[in-house]
């Protein structure tokens, strides 16, 4: 393919929220579903979040695992993946833990609303910077990008709009999600997949590759696109 394969992974409540209203990334993975992730991670070459996720939670994206760390300096690769960004105006803190935890590359898809400025001062912090002269990054040709600066397996980590629109595009492969025995509700509360939706007949199928029950009271699902 000339694009990454590419996989979500997400942790959902039984009622499919992936966060309470609050939007504080509230803890939804039990422990053994966060080996898992870490996992992913290890195995991945660039790990993905879309604008909210980046600027509300600014998250490490790192593995945690000291054991998969060196194992993938083993394999002749850094200690964590790529870190991807994709937003409209990135205005990151420039100490956060995106761009400091590490050690990472760090890559950032914007467009011309982030201030030359902002661009100056991640670049001079080794963030690898690419800027759409359109309101909105263009997914598909960021996936084109992501493929020639050697990203062949992307994870992605949301969040439900940047889900949404890798799926809408036909960008992903595959959906993991860990469905943890619980319920947030809330209308406001961000699902799997948000942005505008698709009426019935446009409706995205998916093929279930597998399930699993855990004993921690989670199901395990693995769909194909």
């Amino acid at each position: 393919m000339n694009r990454p394969y590419t996989f979500i992974n997400v942790a959902v409540t039984a009622d499919g929220k992936m966060d309470t209203f609050e939007r504080k990334g509230s803890a939804i993975s039990s422990k053994k579903d966060k080996e898992r992730v870490d996992q992913l991670r290890a195995s991945a070459d660039a790990i993905l979040v879309g604008g909210r996720t980046l600027l509300g939670e600014l998250p490490k994206l790192t593995v945690k695992s000291e054991a998969l760390r060196e194992g993938r300096i083993q394999r002749g690769l850094s200690p964590n993946p790529i870190k991807v960004g994709v937003v409209t105006r990135a205005d990151i803190p420039l100490d956060s833990d995106f761009i400091k935890a590490g050690p990472a590359r760090v890559v950032i898809f914007t467009t011309s609303q982030t201030s030359i400025l902002s661009i100056e001062n991640l670049r001079a912090l080794g963030v690898e910077v690419f800027v759409d002269d359109a309101p909105r990054v263009d997914l598909n040709k960021m996936m084109l990008t992501l493929k020639k600066i050697g990203v062949d397996h992307l994870m992605v980590e949301g969040g439900g709009t940047m889900n949404f629109e890798l799926i809408r595009l036909g960008l992903v492969d595959e959906i993991l999600a860990y469905v943890a025995p619980m319920i947030f509700g809330g209308t406001a509360s961000p699902t799997l997949a948000d942005g505008l939706g698709v009426a019935r007949d446009a409706a995205l199928e998916l093929k279930l590759m597998d399930v699993e029950k855990w004993e921690d009271g989670g199901v395990f699902l693995r769909y194909k696109l």
